[in-house]
């Protein structure tokens, strides 16, 4: 089942994360992640985050929790994971498992 990683973030004023993008797609994809969307922000359709917005957005998709897992544990990228870090300001890492309904959802929700 796919498990995905939602990345909302500021771009720091340096070139770090640039850096970051050249390197970020090769080690995503040798642990079988791909990025599925990519966006910045065009403003805001209401509701309450409860967060400040971020200027950017990236979804990723991974086979699993464990392929997300030993993306972040790769020795390979010892040096590439600061560059993702110095780069952004304000970043949200939010991980979701896939569902194919809402069920398991309400299950454990029995108030509603």
């Amino acid at each position: 089942m796919s498990f995905y990683a939602l990345n909302l973030f500021d771009l720091a004023d340096n070139d770090l994360y640039r850096q970051y993008s050249r390197r970020s797609a090769q080690a995503v994809n040798k642990h079988g992640g791909r990025v599925i969307a990519l966006g910045k922000l065009a403003g805001d359709a209401g509701g309450d985050a409860g967060v400040e917005p971020r200027s950017v957005m990236i979804l990723v998709e991974w086979p699993s929790r464990e392929a997300f897992d030993a993306f972040l544990e790769d020795p390979e990228n010892e040096d590439l994971h600061p560059l993702r870090e110095g780069g952004t300001e304000n970043y949200l890492w939010w991980l979701y498992e896939s569902l194919e309904d809402l069920r398991p959802i309400f299950r454990d929700r029995p108030d509603i």
